[in-house]
């Protein structure tokens, strides 16, 4: 790092600077407007911030990594653009209607309270132990490789850089809420943008260009003989069998971005269903970007390797590696400012997000006679809180030899076919009964817990077992898929013989439900650009299907 980009990154925090104080001078007098910006956000926010939030530590340390190691095998995740759009066209309409602060409220609408603080208590704890613990660790490891330093005053950078990101966010969060969380992605963004590209552009430059990458990645092949280059792989692929790929990361995807609270609280903000469906549009256009801003920069530091331009100490800091050793002055500040902008937005709305499931779905509901004002100030003791947990986690994730975006990846893979059956047959089912609902969270989280607590003693497990063939060999999509379909099962007998709710009090939360007035108020949310853009997202994501196939 030079002056020059000392000075550029100096901008970036000055104008950071300005927009959270023009937030934080805002009324924030309710809890509807520190939580969800006053529901009165529009689409560009909307998706800025669900892009922003979305592109986290997993990204820039984890998925670069994993293009450095297996190419093009984790690009399905990111090429879901179109689930985003499930989200806008579908869920948007059922979740504005209910009016609801969190995805665990939606639940106790269409099911019972049990379904709602069985999800809280399961959104809550894998947030901390996941997703804030995933970001504040990969933080400091980026931190640690961009600005190369090992030390500062006897005290190992990766805490400094890991603590102080942690610091810096949470003091932005409390104070501003839900607005400093939208606001500061949007211009965040842009700088993480432009950031990446000119990794991608440098990065390709320097290896003499696309055709050149696409060789030395497809002279890469696995066992199967499948390459880098490929996104689909054998179906004897120990780790991504394309008959678990396909719909196990979809499963994956739905939960994430049309049911988890870390996302669908963008949406929840804006001031209409017409906003939030073209902030869900915009979010999907820019999801489209990451295979090329994050995983094929770890392809290029892979290549570079291996053709000796550049040392890569391991694919975890294939990202940090391009940065440090090839950004001319001046745009490393530029690209470092977009990296920590990812990390803060990214941190920003977990603590957010996890301060609104305690405040709503617990405190409130046990204290319903406190204030608006006493509302907000237990959100911010609630940030508060998440952000020690994240801290205090760290150290367990350091000793976690996986690569990072993997292990994000599979611990998901068990939380999400429990919660993405219920709702979808919430939604589209109007015969589930509460019981059900309830039930098919409980199957799907005992059995990802049994899956989990497998894995991490495996080998106390004998291999010739029944248990072991099932709960450890089973490769982690199709177990994701088994446990869906199981949850489905579930679901559906367990409404057959229990006694279904009142219908009165979920007109409008399911499928055919709705009234005639909410029917005419989502149809007129929409038009036929709203048609045409979405038509180019999904022509996009399957032109990418077809050259990488």
């Amino acid at each position: 790092m030079t002056i020059i980009d000392w000075l550029v990154l100096g901008v970036f925090f000055v104008l950071l600077f300005m927009v959270i104080w023009w937030v934080v001078s805002q009324k924030k007098e309710t809890s509807a407007d520190y939580f969800l910006a006053g529901r009165n956000v529009g689409w560009v926010a909307i998706g800025a911030s669900i892009f922003a939030s979305n592109i986290g530590s997993e990204h820039l340390v984890g998925l670069a990594g994993a293009g450095a190691e297996s190419g093009m095998a984790m690009a399905h995740w990111e090429m879901q653009g179109w689930l985003i759009l499930v989200l806008g066209w579908v869920f948007v309409p059922f979740y504005s209607r209910s009016r609801v602060f969190t995805m665990p409220e939606f639940l106790e609408r269409r099911y019972n309270s049990a379904s709602r603080n069985f999800l809280s208590i399961i959104s809550l704890v894998s947030y901390v132990l996941t997703k804030v613990a995933v970001t504040v660790y990969a933080g400091g490891i980026v931190f640690k490789e961009v600005f190369g330093i090992e030390t500062w005053m006897g005290i190992d950078f990766f805490w400094i850089g890991a603590i102080g990101l942690v610091l810096f966010t949470g003091v932005y969060t409390v104070l501003g809420g839900m607005r400093a969380v939208l606001y500061t992605s949007v211009l965040q963004m842009p700088v993480l943008l432009l950031g990446s590209i000119v990794i991608v552009v440098v990065g390709l430059r320097e290896l003499g260009g696309w055709n050149e990458l696409m060789e030395i990645a497809g002279a890469t092949t696995t066992a199967h003989g499948d390459s880098m280059t490929s996104l689909i792989r054998s179906h004897r692929d120990a780790d991504f069998p394309w008959t678990g790929v396909l719909l196990g990361s979809a499963i994956i995807g739905f939960w994430y971005w049309c049911t988890d609270q870390y996302i669908v609280q963008r949406v929840l903000s804006g001031r209409d269903q017409k906003q939030a469906r073209r902030g869900s549009i915009f979010g999907a256009y820019l999801k489209l970007l990451p295979v090329f801003i994050f995983l094929i920069p770890g392809m290029i530091a892979y290549a570079l390797h291996q053709k000796g331009l550049m040392e890569l100490s391991s694919s975890d800091a294939a990202f940090s590696a391009l940065v440090r050793n090839l950004l001319p002055v001046g745009v490393r500040g530029i690209v470092v400012g977009g990296l920590i902008a990812a990390l803060m937005s990214s941190l920003a709305s977990l603590f957010n997000s996890s301060a609104i499931l305690f405040t709503k779905d617990f405190y409130e509901k046990f204290r319903p006679e406190s204030s608006e004002k006493h509302l907000v100030k237990v959100g911010r003791i609630a940030t508060i809180v998440i952000v020690v947990l994240g801290i205090l986690w760290i150290p367990v994730m350091r000793g976690i030899g996986q690569v990072l975006y993997a292990y994000l990846q599979d611990v998901q893979s068990l939380l999400a076919p429990g919660i993405a059956s219920v709702f979808l047959m919430g939604v589209f089912w109007k015969r589930a009964t509460p019981a059900a609902g309830f039930s098919g969270l409980l199957v799907g989280f005992i059995f990802g817990m049994i899956r989990l607590g497998s894995t991490v003693f495996a080998e106390h497990i004998s291999p010739d077992t029944t248990f072991h063939a099932i709960f450890i060999q089973t490769n982690w999509l199709h177990y994701s898929i088994y446990l869906f379909a199981l949850c489905i099962l579930v679901i559906i007998v367990v409404s057959l013989f229990t006694k279904i709710g009142d219908a009165s009090k979920t007109v409008g939360l399911t499928y055919g439900s709705a009234s005639p007035d909410q029917i005419a108020e989502t149809r007129a949310s929409w038009n036929k650009w709203d048609v045409v853009h979405t038509i180019i997202i999904l022509s996009v994501t399957i032109a990418f299907y077809i050259y990488f196939w």
